[in-house]
């Protein structure tokens, strides 16, 4: 990614129904969605001028904004466009989206059922979320420090912003220690996610991934099983306790800013990316870059 600041990029965001120049979107600093987390947010990624499973995410967007009991005042058909259109207005083939919506400044406080409910669409150029030398070889995770919460205490099956606190706060900790993520346990102490991407395991030839119950059931994530399914692969979903990985011979993560990417360590742990990963990894690029299979 270019090293130029996020808010000094050059291009158009989609803002509450039209388009202004990037470094004009602003908000205003006692915007209710900055103070108490009230925004949900997706993240989709364009390929070949296709935006992959749109229709998936913006029905998410929706979902995680009822969720935090607020209505987005846009149709679900209206957000696809726009999202459509701003790759296009920015000249993207390939790139990386991110719709938001949020609780705005016209009251702060807890309370804020009145406060305008806006919306912004920014695509940018974002390659793969991990170097390919990294992919290939499989990246090294560390533990976690905090957990996923229980849902009765956080919207956990909302991709809200403010879930994501703990994520940062795990990432950073683990790029401080060398790693390149880290692995988050659920409050029971079983195996949830990564930071920022779900969980595959390998054990005598069948895949098994941490039940989706308890934290965000990704949209790569159901690709990736159904890709593995159509290969004949059986696919177990349920409770990993950590002291499991042992057992396991294969790991990789995925998500749409990691895509399919193979896991070599977590922690004590040790893997070694094999043919299933291998299989899943080119199987999901050759579905979402259907033009570069015979490239």
């Amino acid at each position: 990614m270019s090293a130029v600041p996020f808010d000094q990029k050059d291009g158009w965001i989609w803002m509450n129904g039209s388009f202004v120049p990037w470094k004009d979107a602003k908000i205003h600093v006692l915007t209710h969605g900055l103070h108490y987390a009230s925004a949900v947010f997706e993240g989709e990624r364009a390929y070949g001028g296709e935006i992959f499973k749109l229709r998936e995410h913006t029905e998410r967007l929706f979902h995680s904004a009822e969720i935090l009991d607020f209505k987005i005042p846009y149709t679900l058909d209206e957000i696809d466009e726009a999202c459509k259109a701003t790759l296009t207005k920015n000249g993207l083939v390939d790139g990386y989206l991110r719709p938001i919506a949020w609780r705005g400044s016209d009251a702060l406080g807890v309370s804020a059922q009145k406060n305008k409910i806006n919306v912004a669409i920014a695509a940018w150029e974002w390659p793969s979320y991990f170097t390919p030398a990294e992919r290939l070889k499989g990246i090294r995770l560390d533990w976690a420090k905090y957990r996923r919460p229980d849902p009765k205490t956080a919207p956990s099956l909302a991709k809200a912003s403010g879930l994501y606190m703990i994520c940062t706060i795990s990432k950073h900790a683990a790029e401080s220690r060398g790693y390149a993520d880290a692995l988050m346990l659920d409050w029971e102490g079983n195996v949830a996610e990564a930071t920022g991407a779900n969980v595959f395991f390998v054990k005598d030839g069948v895949i098994h991934t941490p039940l989706a119950d308890r934290f965000l059931n990704g949209i790569t994530r159901q690709t990736v099983i159904g890709l593995a399914k159509a290969k004949g692969i059986e696919v177990v979903e349920r409770r990993i306790a950590p002291e499991e990985l042992s057992t396991f011979t294969e790991c990789w993560l995925c998500g749409t800013a990691a895509e399919v990417t193979p896991v070599s360590e977590i922690g004590e742990y040790k893997f070694t990316p094999g043919k299933i990963s291998a299989d899943l990894m080119q199987a999901y690029t050759d579905l979402v870059q259907p033009a570069k299979v015979s490239a």
